[in-house]
């Protein structure tokens, strides 16, 4: 059983597509674990206001009429704040795609939650360090079942669960504590949840894309202060553009 010293939240989010500033929520699953091994459930569907492409609604099945009465990422925004505040955060590939898609909707909601200070488990990076395959064959690999329901944000989520339990029983070298989990899970660490800016062996910002790559974040900025409006001017995920903020005001 994972140790807590707090509640941790498993989730898993299906959208519109995989461009987190302009695709948008459809559907959101969430599992609150608490220390006592109580557990609560919720789903939200989520009307995302845009049309869900014929490509997308063959992968998980929701298209734009399961979700035309539902309401808003917006309308259902302090609900999911209220469920994630004092917890910490688990999800399969979530690093990537996942929490930059949920920062983004609370962005754009004006919620002022940050995600940063949440410890972050992503099952995958377990997964891809000790075996390096895919949910379905995670689940079947940890937990030897077959995953009915693949691609549904309730069935993901709940494989998510049960795979990282299945992992704490199996490898003795694996902490049971979220913290030490967070950061064995993590392939890189990131300053945003888009890894355009990760932190090197120094723990200093440094640029992950780009001409500027691998180059420290404050060098670049001294030296090419245009670079800064470029960036705030394109489309990078909010979250980037406010850590990159952040490093440049402390500059003064």
């Amino acid at each position: 059983m994972l140790e807590l010293t707090r509640p941790i939240v498993f989730f898993d989010i299906e959208s519109t597509g995989l461009n987190v500033m302009t695709d948008r929520i459809v559907e959101l699953a969430l599992i609150k674990l608490h220390p006592d091994g109580t557990r609560e459930e919720h789903l939200f569907r989520i009307n995302p206001q845009m049309h869900i492409p014929e490509e997308v609604v063959a992968v998980h099945h929701i298209s734009d009429e399961d979700v035309a009465s539902e309401p808003t990422f917006k309308e259902i925004a302090h609900k999911v704040v209220a469920i994630l505040k004092g917890s910490d955060i688990c999800g399969y590939n979530s690093g990537h795609f996942d929490i930059p898609m949920l920062a983004e909707e609370l962005d754009r909601s004006g919620v002022d939650f940050d995600l940063h200070k949440m410890n972050h488990i992503d099952v995958q990076g377990i997964f891809h360090k000790m075996e390096q395959r895919t949910l379905s064959a995670a689940y079947q690999f940890y937990c030897h079942k077959e995953l009915e329901g693949a691609h549904g944000a309730m069935a993901d989520t709940k494989a998510t669960c049960d795979v990282l339990m299945a992992q704490l029983d199996k490898y003795a070298t694996l902490e049971n504590n979220v913290k030490w989990l967070s950061e064995f899970s993590q392939a890189k660490k990131s300053a945003d949840f888009a890894s355009r800016i990760v932190y090197d062996e120094k723990g200093r910002e440094v640029f992950n894309f780009g001409q500027h790559k691998g180059q420290l974040v404050k060098k670049v900025l001294k030296e090419n202060p245009n670079y800064y409006a470029w960036m705030m001017d394109k489309e990078f995920p909010a979250d980037t553009k406010r850590v990159l903020t952040q490093i440049k005001l402390r500059m003064r």
